[in-house]
């Protein structure tokens, strides 16, 4: 399971980013619009990973004015932490988890609509902007027309809770990969929290994944509590994702 989740992470940026080797490690390098992507292990690397790679990583990200970021699964490249930690980088750990079967049910809540969101859906930047208002943000200039294309690309797939004026509080993705995909950004507009929305939009992805062909559906939990929220979907920890960060 890991293996495959691990050739899924090497697999799905590509579809936007190059992707420049360091000897164990991947650099990739965002192309076009859209957040800048991060470095992870080199599909198939195994043993101890030099601090002077992740160091040299870290100096082309600060030539190309991206983050300095990490990403990785600790069971799977155990010798990377010990490096990127020494290079000087803060690293968060994450929940990783499996679905099991199909997922569970969950009641929709009262006074909204959970759908799925087309490319020409007039929801669709009111949905694209709901994560970011979850954190604070507002989307880059073009985010919901990139998304839109990814979506009619079949690299992506939206879900988003609607309130009655069709404005979206809560919403989500999954990006399949053949058989694998991985639920992400799903967040919920702060004034609507604590009504189960976004429980709501992880099962309206995880139903449309396994509608899809999706075999193995996953994702990172922020903490413990929210890793307890989606034991409820029916997903259960296998393992540690890490985040390392300046």
């Amino acid at each position: 399971m890991l293996n495959r989740i691990e050739t899924y992470y090497d697999a799905v940026p590509r579809s936007s980013a190059r992707a420049e080797e360091f000897g164990p490690l991947t650099l990739f390098v965002q192309e076009g619009q859209g957040w800048p992507f991060y470095a992870r292990p080199a599909l198939g690397a195994t043993g101890e990973i030099p601090v002077e790679d992740v160091e040299k990583v870290r100096a082309r990200q600060r030539e190309l004015g991206v983050p300095e970021a990490f990403e990785w699964v600790a069971e799977t490249t155990p010798g990377l932490r010990a490096a990127v930690e020494a290079s000087g980088l803060t690293v968060h750990e994450h929940p990783l988890m499996v679905l099991e079967g199909d997922g569970l049910a969950v009641p929709e809540p009262e006074g909204v609509t959970v759908r799925m969101v087309g490319a020409d859906d007039p929801g669709l930047d009111s949905a694209v902007a709901a994560p970011y208002a979850a954190f604070g943000m507002a989307p880059q200039p073009g985010t919901a027309e990139r998304i839109g294309g990814r979506i009619e690309a079949g690299l992506t797939r939206l879900a988003a809770a609607f309130d009655g004026t069709g404005g979206a509080l809560s919403a989500g993705q999954h990006q399949p990969v053949g058989p694998v995909s991985e639920v992400v950004g799903v967040g919920t507009v702060p004034a609507a929290r604590r009504r189960g929305l976004g429980l709501a939009v992880t099962a309206a992805l995880v139903a449309d994944a396994r509608a899809h062909g999706a075999e193995l559906v996953f994702l990172s939990a922020s903490d413990a509590d929210v890793a307890r929220l989606y034991g409820r979907l029916g997903f259960r920890t296998v393992a540690t994702a890490l985040i390392a960060e300046a």
